[in-house]
């Protein structure tokens, strides 16, 4: 039975003079898939653009809006009504896992995941490997529970903050402060299991912090309110598995993906500039709403 989710994402830019607006990249609609679909997509932009859509070389959906004209406000909301389809297999205690760890990708798997493979600061690889011989001293002998212990490692090990600077802090860096976001704690699982020879990619979407379905263990939900971030890691035999360190999270429906990247950086869901004689931005504004209602 799949979920019903009404997602309301608004973001308000406010400006102290009228400018120019530069094209803006939306990255706000998922792509359907057999675990997702999209029963209908709404935005609405002000001041009017004109939109072309286009998919980057990732697959995911992008909108790139013109404007004409000069404004001291850039209103964009995106209303989404989805529907979430899950299996509990991976999360259930008793499921039987066909991969062993460690393990070896097939010549054809490592072609198509090379962008994926290698870490994107080879010169965090000292401190990361130091960082894990302490934080995941014991390793299973299957890849989904050892994935499952990475996550885990990450999550017991920093602590949580929210930061309002826009950026993803390096693996080290987020080992040195043993502070970060959910973007950072993505991130440092990605390039830890990387490190450890899986395919990890990132990862940006929304959380539904409401009712969870049986099997998802959520305390404490990080994250609603505004997108979140989480990484996807291929494993032989399962294909590309979600797990979400900042909340524990495996293969869960509450993890309601838009786009999934090789980095972080790529993984905005909006981006884009202005022009103006000394203007500012004086103010910005974003929430999110999640809502799931029963079919």
């Amino acid at each position: 039975m799949p979920s019903i989710i009404t997602i309301l994402h608004r973001t308000e830019y406010n400006y102290d003079r009228p400018v120019v607006l530069d094209p803006h990249l939306l990255m706000l609609r998922p792509r359907d898939g057999h675990d997702l679909w999209v029963n209908d997509a709404f935005l609405t932009i002000q001041p009017q653009a004109s939109l072309r859509w286009y998919f980057d070389t990732f697959g995911n959906s992008v909108a790139e809006a013109s404007f004409a004209g000069a404004t001291d406000r850039l209103l964009i909301e995106s209303k989404l009504i989805l529907r979430r389809y899950v299996s509990d297999r991976l999360v259930r205690g008793d499921a039987v896992h066909v991969c062993p760890y460690p393990f070896v990708y097939t010549e054809d798997d490592i072609r198509d995941l090379q962008p994926f493979l290698g870490l994107q600061h080879p010169e965090d690889s000292a401190i990361l490997d130091a960082w894990l011989q302490g934080a995941l001293p014991k390793q299973a002998d299957d890849a989904v529970s050892f994935l499952r212990g990475l996550s885990d490692a990450v999550h017991m090990n920093l602590r949580y903050s929210a930061r309002e600077e826009m950026g993803t802090q390096t693996a080290a860096q987020t080992i040195a402060t043993g502070v970060g976001t959910c973007r950072d704690f993505a991130f440092l699982f990605m390039e830890a299991a990387r490190r450890y020879g899986f395919a990890a990619r990132f990862v940006t979407g929304y959380l539904n912090d409401g009712p969870m379905s049986p099997g998802v263990s959520l305390a404490g939900p990080i994250g609603g309110g505004a997108t979140h971030a989480w990484a996807d890691v291929f494993v032989p035999g399962e294909g590309w598995i979600e797990f979400d360190p900042t909340n524990r999270i495996t293969a869960g429906s509450a993890l309601i993906r838009v786009a999934t990247t090789r980095t972080p950086a790529q993984a905005s869901p909006i981006s884009g500039s202005f022009k103006g004689d000394g203007a500012t931005c004086r103010g910005l504004f974003v929430s999110v709403d999640v809502r799931e209602n029963a079919d």
